[in-house]
């Protein structure tokens, strides 16, 4: 029996950097709250000095974990390594009685892998046996990990499983490519099938699963026991929604339609984005930066995108940025 605080078949926005911290993570779940669960975007385990409980609070956000809704249905995603003071942190975090942690290991950036965390450590099943079970021993609730299938290869992706079975970890998150591969290609869905028939844990499916026909052919090819979108969630925010809605009449959704709801909610997803942001004291400069990033992706599926895309992105203010999707949402609505 499982004991992940989600229920089987749960759809799962997936923790990204620089993202899914607590105001983005309030503005989903109020206006497109059909996500069975989210994580934090990854707090970093320092190798020096020490942890306090207020950085920890910090990285959630204080506000955010104050409300019941966000802190049952989010985990708290970390980033370690071998040096790093993982016991204190695991130490202040069980004193929070947070329910929920998980472990970044699938982290593909240059500067966190030459550090040895994130994916680096998926190479070294020594020094990931001591942090897991340092993990383990520290902290009595659910711990989930969310890995790759490899660094460099497949060659240690059993091994890994089997380490993670046998260390006391609650259910693995997959994404189905190495860590070399970075985004390239498509992701391999045959090792997440893999992993459902070897491993008695829960697998979470993830990598490449961008549409509502993508949740349902993973879940009826592969089994898995939930499915976490990322990319594809910061593409399309009611991507649950939608899946919700219409995964049994698919033959109602048409590309008109589907261009017509973008277009209709993100409208809702920016104006709310802003209220929140600025709840939190951000200023004019940030927001707009933060919106210029969100861009990257959600504009993909309109024949001229990247004239679209590249309006936003040449906003010299708020202000212009806010005029251009008004535009946008009065041409295609």
């Amino acid at each position: 029996m499982s004991t992940l605080p989600f229920k089987q078949n749960s759809i799962i926005f997936a923790p990204m950097e620089g993202v899914t911290e607590g105001p983005y993570r309030e503005v989903i779940q109020r206006i497109f709250g059909d996500w069975d669960y989210y994580y934090t975007d990854f707090y970093r385990i320092p190798s020096v000095g020490n942890v306090n409980a207020k950085t920890l609070i910090k990285h959630f956000g204080e506000t955010y974990l104050q409300k019941k809704a966000h802190t049952e249905q989010t985990a708290y995603q970390f980033l370690t390594s071998e040096i790093a003071q993982t016991e204190q942190a695991i130490s202040l975090i069980s004193e929070m009685n947070y329910h929920h942690i998980d472990l970044n290991l699938g982290c593909p950036s240059k500067k966190v892998n030459s550090n040895k965390g994130g994916a680096y450590l998926l190479s070294d099943l020594k020094a990931l046996e001591k942090i897991i079970k340092q993990i383990r021993e520290g902290f009595k609730n659910t711990f989930t990990v969310k890995i790759r299938i490899g660094y460099s290869d497949d060659s240690l992706y059993l091994d890994l499983l089997k380490l993670f079975e046998d260390c006391g970890v609650d259910g693995i998150t997959i994404h189905a490519r190495t860590r070399d591969q970075l985004y390239k290609g498509v992701a391999d869905w045959s090792y997440i099938e893999k992993a459902v028939k070897v491993s008695n844990l829960p697998i979470i499916a993830n990598g490449d699963i961008w549409t509502i026909e993508d949740i349902n052919r993973i879940f009826d090819q592969c089994n898995p026991y939930a499915v976490m979108c990322g990319r594809s969630a910061l593409k399309t925010p009611w991507l649950a929604s939608i899946y919700k809605e219409y995964q049994e009449n698919l033959d109602f959704i048409s590309d008109e339609f589907l261009l017509k709801v973008r277009a209709e909610n993100l409208d809702l997803y920016f104006y709310e984005l802003d209220k929140e942001y600025r709840k939190n004291g951000l200023v004019d400069s940030t927001i707009l930066k933060r919106f210029k990033a969100f861009c990257r992706y959600l504009f993909d599926d309109y024949e001229n995108f990247e004239t679209i895309r590249g309006r936003f992105l040449r906003a010299q203010n708020i202000h212009e940025f806010r005029a251009h999707l008004d535009q946008f949402v009065a041409n295609y609505s």
